[in-house]
């Protein structure tokens, strides 16, 4: 049976759209939302802090980057450490996994849950504050359909859709909130996701930090594998640079 501190991948490494899963996005599905000046894109600002590079990282790139954020901006990537030029630091790095749902991963719809829109904007944004899933923003819901569980009309738990390689989707900000934990309601939402991810033909992915065990041991008990580790990085670009 898998554990979360057993992170070799369970499944083929030759899947290379998800080895830079925002870069697939930002130029396949979700192009429509890339700002950039060609070898760095990034979400527009409200709809995800994500930015993305292409699989080689050289010097063009981080120029790219740099014209991006401009001089003592911030730079948040994903996927295999990265090693930037002098001048910059390295504000953060938190080790993750990157989980891919196989066969056995049981999706379907669940009862009595609310897809949410705009009008829910402030609730979710609540939600996450005091839950922190990860980066979320006001227009990240437009990314993709977001599901959440309302208990006495307040919203206690949700689930999404974020990146968006051709043919797969990832499953993001799934959050409960404390006083409601312990009933399946991160289960329920998942699987309602993975339905809807499933039913376009695609393939369900999720992120998140190696350290988050209960999480991490969640998804594997539910049928996702662990395809490799990744990194979270913030970068700073010198307050100099021009």
């Amino acid at each position: 049976m898998s554990t979360a501190s057993d992170l070799r991948p369970r499944v083929s490494t030759d899947i290379h759209l998800l080895d830079q899963a925002a870069w697939a996005s930002l130029t396949g599905p979700h192009a429509r939302f890339a700002e950039g000046p060609g070898r760095a894109l990034r979400y527009p600002v409200g709809v995800s802090p994500i930015m993305a590079v292409p699989p080689v990282v050289d010097e063009r790139v981080w120029a790219d980057v740099l014209a991006l954020v401009g001089p003592g901006g911030a730079a948040m990537l994903s996927g295999d450490p990265f090693t930037p030029p002098d001048g910059w630091q390295v504000e953060l790095a938190v080790p993750g996994v990157q989980l891919i749902a196989t066969g056995a991963l049981e999706s379907r719809p669940g009862d009595g849950l609310v897809t949410l829109g705009a009008a829910d904007v402030p609730e979710m944004l609540d939600l996450v504050s005091r839950t922190r899933p990860g980066p979320f923003e006001p227009r990240t819901h437009e990314l993709g359909t977001y599901l959440g569980v309302r208990r006495e009309g307040a919203l206690v738990a949700m689930a999404g859709e974020r990146l968006h390689p051709t043919g797969f989707t990832e499953i993001s900000a799934v959050c409960t909130d404390p006083a409601h934990r312990g009933e399946g309601l991160a289960t329920t939402l998942v699987r309602a996701v993975a339905h809807n991810i499933r039913d376009r033909g695609e393939t369900p992915f999720m992120h998140a930090a190696r350290d988050n065990a209960g999480a991490v041991g969640l998804y594997l008990s539910m049928g996702f594998e662990l395809r490799r580790e990744v990194l979270f990085s913030v970068l700073r670009s010198p307050s100099d640079a021009g």
